[in-house]
Parts: structure tokens; C-alpha cells; sequence
């Protein structure tokens, strides 16, 4: 649909396919007239202020269309077209239920007969309006037609409608036609405008294939005047008559009427393309701003680092640059295009086709019809399928995507043989075109680009955390933020410590971005370092207090840290002003936030930090998020913390569906922008019966015992077949610990679990170092036996010394 509804009538003498003013008409429910445009003055020759309150069946071609002409329906040649309604008329008095469509031939004063193609909606809803009529005057339309072949189309114009989904003009029409009922309310324009997207949109049908809309199409007024030039200056030459002066103001007000008409429409193309940076969205923006307005097949192809969210192409493409078809916009029936150019395919293009030569020059190639010759070289490219009959004797406009002078891509325009084909004016248009369009494609690439970069930064930052350590099961989630970006400072990570201990950590870095990963980066490095110590909680913080200090003051932290000892079966946790775990409880299935003192963030100084220590059973889960999981803007934080501990006591078949239920309990609330980080654990403990334990004098011939207490554990425990391995290993660690400790005994333990854990404790502070032994070194060899045998071993300072571990898998039973 056309602004020219609202315009004066020289608009109407533009009028021809594809741009034809609409009037618009709506009746009360009393049959009564409410709205009357301007352009429905024009067609049907009253003013407004005559209209208005008068019975619409006065006033409408329904009343007693073409009563000259016997053998003609009242309503119109086409009256109730196709089947889809009652006649208008009875709309009148509420019996029309579906859209109808009709033509008819009346008298306008002052104006010969006028052709009238007219289109009715019914209106349901609670305003007093009750039918929308749309009114074309299709005669010039017609003239047309008569002037260009010598015959007229008269008896194949016919109003339809287009559904939504077939008609590509429907976002046009949507918008313009609140435009035109400046009488009515937001909400009933809005109303009336969604009932036609539901009942379909008004288009004009030529045959059983050709579909044009009523929507502009800016290119044909100026044709259709020089070609009439052109008939009369034939005629005048003809009859020996001089020819025809050009008046020099029609000449250039056609100029200026051609420019301007390309300068809005590639002012509204502008304006629909690049709403998103997600760069599939774009490229189908840019394809459906040109179908079917300024051509009838669009493809669009890029370069294959651009799909890829790859950095920046370099150097000219080649016959060997693979491009993919990423989208095919079209006019044809649907499925015509679909099994011979499928959008996702890749192939390069040789060079003697237009295409080659349009992305290694970054000009617009314009083919005004392909040949039949052109047509073979083309579709030769394309194994196994016939593309000849979909492009030759098409115009044809090959428009490059570029950005920064490098081709990313090109578009392949094609006209229907029957439209006049693409010119020069076209090709400058498309170029302008294809330039604006690739900025933006460009500015969706870097955003993904951009986006791919920081995924990989977050992901490399992020532990791949086991999901079982010594006597608890772990399940993690890390959701990026949804509107500010994928990167933040939001971790979770466990470590393993001696005493089958586990350290569990979830830290949120304040603000966003690149600084922020990398702030936490840091951070997550220093508490695995210092766990790794064995530094009590609220020690570790203090340290990493220290270090934020150093590290600068512009950013902050908060931290939970907790340590879980499965042998003693408690929690040692410190906060330093991070939201409180919530701990289920196995045995009635209660959960509750602890209440832990807050402390200070990382980064204040100066603060202290406390750890408190809580008791805990097997079975029991603790819960450790971040407060983008809990946090919403306008919602008090108690509210999601509430939730939070909800959704964790909801039973649950493992710990994943666990964590997906707390997500899903509180990820759907709307409103969340941060990033979210979670940790959950199930404290399954370690059963006494499964803790061995001994002290061993430092003396050299605690290591035959150390052997034989082993051996004999593991065959009570019914693992006789890690004996042989075991006692050699332990054999070699009590050995080195005898050697270095100083005062304390050496302590043995013997862990079964899913793995069997060994640990060897002394007082020296001084970790081994794996050697390479020489034949004749006396030395050298313990841990080289250890790290071939041992399925993964390690050591970690203490509070009082240093601990030596290895760890053997245990056979299933």
C-alpha cells in the first residue's frame, strides 16, 4: 500500500502495477459510514464531510454497480471473488464472516466510468467498527497494459488475498495502514491491522502464477511515461506531423521523481536492515528489503571465514574461494527455488562467470537477460541439477557485500522475464544498496566474531571439573549474561586437597567484559594456588585480599570458599561478602541458606574474615551460585534466594537434573542480564570402615611394615589385586618421608573409594621433585616408580609439612 492514500490526485496518475493508491473506507455496525479517506474521495467522487454518516450502500460500488450493463452482477464482475465470503451488501447487516473481494464499474461525476476493485473485512472486537473496505481504481492499470501489447488484461485483473506468509509485501502494508486512520486509537488500528494479517492482504492477480501486491514499486511510473513519448513520437512520425517538443519541466520532474523515489526507498531499506547484530537475522533483513520491490529473487552468498565467525578475510577471493548461500528470497510459487539453490550449500565460482568477476573487481556486473548460452555456463556449475529454467531470460544485477574495501559476499538479482529489466539507474541503486548493506553485515560479523572470541576466552577460564572427587559427587552449570555481553567474572572450581579433602569455590569478579575475565582469571589461578597450600579458608581469603589489593583497586570480588572433609563430615567455609550456600539436608529434605558472617569482597582491605564449621551427613547436597542466578532488577533479592532454596530441595534422579531444575526455577523469571555461575555437591561422606590409618616412627624399617599393613588391608577389603603395586609405592613414599621429616611421625592412609587413595604425611616443608636417575645415581627413582604406576599422584604442602598421594583405580565389584 502507497502513501499516495493521503496525497492529491497526481498520485493517482502514477498509478499503475504494483503501485496503486488504495481508498479506505469503514462502516459502523449500523451500516453507517465512520471513516473516509482522501483517496476514497478521488475514486468514488464524494468529499468526506458527505460521507461520513451516510449508509454505506450509497456510497459503495454494492449499491447498483454497472446498471447499464444487464448481463454484469450488481456487485461487479468479480463480486464474493473466489469463493472467499458473501457479497458485501449483505456485510451490511452482519452476515459477512470471511473476507470478500469484488469488481466492479461506476459512475463518478465529472469522470467516465471508473474499473473499482475493492476488498472487505469483517471487524470483529469491541469498537463500533464493522467492516474495512479497500478500493483500487484498476483502470489506468488496464491502459496500460493496452498501450505496451495492443491487448488489455481487463478480464484477468482480479482482487485476492495473500496470506501472510506468501505475500512479501505484508510488513509494508502493516505499517502503513495504521498511517491512514488517523481518527482511530493505536489499539483499534492495531486491532484492524492484525485481522487483516490473520484474514490476508489485498493483492492483484494476473494469472495463476503472477501475484502482484499493492505495494510501490518506484521504477515504473518514469517508464511508463518515456514509453509513451516514444508511441507518440512514432505516430507523429508516421503521419509526417513534427514531433512532439518535451516540455523541460516534465523532463526534469521525472528526474527528480525517479532520484527521489530511489533515495526513499533505499532510505526504508536502511531502515530495516540492521536491527540485530545476530547475523543470520541480518542477512534475511537484507534479503527480504529488496524481494519483491526492487527485484524477485534475491540470493545472498558469503565468504566462508564470514559464516564462520572467523576474523576478517584476507586477499582477493580466487576460483578456490569456497561461498556459501546462506539465504534465497523469492517471489515464486513456493519450493521453486528450494531443491535446486538450498541455502547452507558451498561451492566456488569459475571465472567466466559473472560472479567471479563481480567479487574480484567489488563493482555490480548487470546482465540485462541472460542468454541461453549464459544460462548453459551457469547452471554447468551445479551437478545433477537443471538451474537453466529458473534463470534464462531473466535480467540479472550481481551487487558485491563489501566492508573496508574486501568482498564479503554478493547478492544474484533476478527479474521475472515479464518486468522490465534492471538499467543503469538499477545498478548505481543496487550498488548503494549492497554498500549499506554490507556495513552491516560487516558490523554482524565483527559482533560475532567478537562474541566467538569471548565464548573461547570464557570457556579456557572455565574448570572442566570431575564429576566425582574423594567422597562427594559434583555438577556444574555457567549460563553467560543475556544482555550484556558472554564474558564476565563470574567461577567455579574444586580442588583436590590431602585428607581426601575437597576445597569448593565460586567467585563473582563485579562489572563485565574483557578486564573482568581476565580480573578472574587471576583470581581462580591464586586460590588453586593457594588451596593447593592448604590454607585454612578464612587465611586464604585474607591472602586474596592482599593480592587484589596489589593487583589494583579497580575491581571487586566476592568469594565463598568451602572445604569439605568426607572423614570428618563437616564444611569449612569462610564468605567474603558473596550471596550464602543453601545445604540440603538428606534426611528430611529440608534445605536452608547458612548463615555464615558475610565478610568484606575481595579488594575493600583491611577486613577481616571468619570460617565457621558445619556438620554435615551423608547425602547432603550444598548449593553455590552466584547472584546473577538469584538477583533481578526490581525484585528484592530475598525473593530469589527463596527460590532458590525451593527449587534445590526438589528431589531430583542425579545431581545434573538437580542443577537444571534450580536453572530452570529461576533462569524463566524474566529480567536477568548478569552471568550465573553454579556449583552443587553431594556430600556422600567416607565410611570409618573405609579410612585406614597409621603412625609410623622414623625409623628405615618402618617401611617393610608400612608394605605389609597395606598388603593386608587391601586383601581385607577384598582388593588383593592392587596389593603388589600398592606396597611398592607406599614402599617408596615411606621411604622418602623417613629420610626428610624432622621430628613428627610419618602418617599413612589407605582411602577406598571409587579410587584407592594412599597418602603419605611428614613435617618437611619441602615438596619432591620427579627425577631422571642415571644407572649409577643412588637416588632418584621412588617417584618415577610412582608416576608409571600410580593412575594419577601428586603432592601439596600442609599446615604442618607436605603430603604425598597417589591414587590406583579400584576393580568393579
Amino acid at each position: 500500500m502507497d502513501r499516495g492514500t493521503e496525497r492529491d490526485g497526481a498520485v493517482a496518475e502514477q498509478a499503475a502495477s504494483g503501485r496503486i493508491p488504495l481508498a479506505v473506507v469503514v462502516v459502523d455496525r449500523e451500516g453507517l459510514v465512520s471513516h473516509w479517506s482522501s483517496g476514497a474521495r478521488r475514486l468514488f467522487g464524494a468529499a468526506k464531510e458527505e460521507a461520513l454518516g451516510r449508509p454505506a450502500v450509497d456510497l459503495l460500488p454494492v449499491s447498483g454497480a454497472l446498471p447499464e450493463d444487464d448481463d454484469v452482477s450488481p456487485y461487479g464482475a468479480y463480486a464474493a471473488y473466489d469463493g472467499l465470503g458473501h457479497d458485501l451488501e449483505s456485510s451490511l447487516d452482519g452476515r459477512l464472516y470471511y473476507p470478500a473481494a469484488g469488481r466492479a464499474r461506476l459512475t463518478v461525476p465529472e469522470r467516465d466510468r471508473v474499473d473499482v476493485l475493492w476488498w472487505a473485512y469483517p471487524l470483529v472486537g469491541p469498537g463500533p467498527e464493522r467492516l474495512l473496505v479497500l478500493g483500487a481504481d484498476v483502470g489506468r492499470l488496464q491502459q496500460d497494459d493496452q498501450e505496451h501489447d495492443g491487448d488489455t488484461r481487463y478480464e484477468r485483473v482480479a482482487p485476492g488475498f495473500a496470506l501472510h506468509t506468501d505475500f512479501p509485501g505484508a510488513e509494508e502494508l502493516a505499517r502503513k495502514l495504521p498511517e491512514i486512520l488517523p481518527s482511530m486509537s493505536v489499539d483499534d488500528s492495531a486491532r484492524i491491522v492484525g485481522q487483516i494479517l490473520e484474514l490476508g492482504y489485498p493483492v492483484l492477480e494476473f494469472s495463476q502464477n503472477d501475484r502482484v501486491p499493492v505495494t510501490p514499486d518506484w521504477g515504473v511510473p518514469r517508464r511508463v511515461e518515456r514509453r509513451a513519448r516514444r508511441e507518440r513520437a512514432a505516430r507523429a512520425a508516421a503521419q509526417g506531423l513534427p514531433l512532439p517538443q518535451e516540455d523541460p519541466d516534465d523532463v526534469e520532474n521525472l528526474e527528480y521523481a525517479a532520484v527521489r523515489e530511489r533515495l526513499e526507498f533505499l532510505n526504508e531499506v536502511s531502515g530495516r536492515i540492521g536491527t540485530s547484530l545476530d547475523l543470520s537475522r541480518t542477512i534475511i533483513e537484507v534479503s527480504k528489503a529488496v524481494v519483491p520491490r526492487f527485484t524477485d529473487v534475491a540470493g545472498t552468498y558469503l565468504r566462508e571465514q564470514v559464516v564462520a565467525g572467523e576474523g576478517f578475510p584476507e586477499g582477493v577471493p580466487d576460483t578456490t574461494t569456497m561461498w556459501h548461500r546462506v539465504a534465497v528470497e523469492h517471489t515464486d510459487e513456493p519450493g521453486r527455488w528450494d531443491d535446486v539453490v538450498p541455502v547452507g550449500e558451498a561451492m566456488p565460482f569459475p571465472a567466466h562467470t559473472p560472479f567471479f568477476q563481480c567479487m574480484t573487481t567489488g563493482d555490480p556486473v548487470l546482465v540485462p537477460r541472460i542468454s541461453e548460452e549464459m544460462g548453459h555456463a551457469i547452471a554447468s556449475q551445479f551437478e545433477k541439477r537443471d538451474i537453466r529454467p529458473l534463470i534464462t531470460g531473466r535480467s540479472m544485477l550481481v551487487v558485491p557485500l563489501k566492508a573496508r574495501d574486501v568482498v564479503l559476499g554478493f547478492m544474484i538479482l533476478l527479474r521475472h522475464p515479464e518486468r522490465p529489466v534492471f538499467n543503469d539507474m538499477d545498478r548505481v541503486t543496487g550498488a548503494e544498496l549492497a554498500a549499506r548493506a554490507g556495513l552491516v553485515l560487516d558490523n554482524a560479523r565483527m559482533y560475532t566474531y567478537q562474541e566467538s572470541v569471548a565464548e573461547t576466552l570464557q570457556d579456557s577460564m572455565l574448570p572442566h571439573i570431575p564429576p566425582r572427587m574423594a567422597g562427594c559427587d559434583i555438577a556444574t552449570r555457567y549460563l553467560p549474561g543475556t544482555l550484556l555481553g558472554r564474558v564476565g567474572g563470574d567461577w567455579f572450581d574444586s580442588v583436590k586437597l590431602p585428607g581426601a579433602r575437597t576445597a569448593l569455590v565460586v567467585g563473582d569478579v563485579m562489572g563485565h567484559g574483557l578486564n573482568s575475565a581476565a580480573m578472574m582469571g587471576q583470581l581462580r589461578t591464586a586460590v588453586q594456588t593457594m588451596a593447593a597450600l592448604d590454607l585454612p579458608p578464612a587465611r586464604l581469603l585474607r591472602n586474596l585480599d592482599d593480592l587484589a589489593q596489589r593487583l589494583g583497586d579497580t575491581y571487586l570480588a566476592t568469594c565463598l570458599y568451602a572445604v569439605y572433609d568426607p572423614i570428618a563430615s563437616e564444611l569449612h567455609i569462610a564468605n567474603a561478602g558473596h550471596i550464602p550456600p543453601v545445604l540440603v539436608r538428606a534426611e528430611d529434605g529440608r534445605s536452608e541458606l547458612l548463615d555464615l558472617p558475610t565478610g568484606a569482597p575481595i579488594g575493600v582491605g583491611g577486613v577481616p574474615f571468619e570460617a565457621v564449621r558445619v556438620r554435615v551427613e551423608p547425602g547432603d547436597r550444598i548449593v553455590m551460585c552466584t547472584d546473577g542466578l538469584v538477583e533481578v532488577r526490581g525484585e528484592d533479592i530475598g525473593v530469589g534466594l527463596a527460590t532458590l532454596c525451593e527449587s534445590a530441595a526438589h528431589p531430583a534422579a542425579s545431581m545434573d537434573d538437580a542443577c537444571d531444575t534450580v536453572i530452570r526455577s529461576l533462569n524463566t523469571r524474566g529480567g536477568r542480564k548478569d552471568d550465573v555461575a553454579l556449583l552443587m555437591a553431594r556430600l556422600n561422606g567416607i565410611e570409618p570402615e573405609d579410612v585406614a590409618e597409621w603412625r609410623l616412627p622414623l625409623d628405615p624399617v618402618e617401611a617393610g611394615r608400612a608394605r605389609a599393613v597395606v598388603r593386608e588391608q587391601l586383601h581385607d577389603w577384598g582388593l588383593g589385586g592392587l596389593a603388589d603395586s600398592a606396597e611398592l609405592m607406599v614402599s617408596e613414599l615411606v621411604t622418602n618421608a623417613v629420610r626428610h621429616s624432622h621430628s613428627r611421625p610419618v602418617e599413612l592412609r589407605l582411602v577406598r573409594g571409587d579410587t584407592l587413595l594412599c597418602e603419605v604425611d611428614d613435617d618437611d616443608h619441602d615438596l619432591p621433585t620427579l627425577l631422571n636417575a642415571g644407572p649409577t645415581d643412588d637416588a632418584g627413582r621412588g617417584l618415577r616408580v610412582v608416576s608409571v604406576l600410580a593412575r594419577a599422584w601428586g603432592a601439596s604442602r600442609t599446615s604442618t609439612g607436605k603430603a604425598v598421594w597417589f591414587e590406583l583405580t579400584v576393580p568393579r565389584r
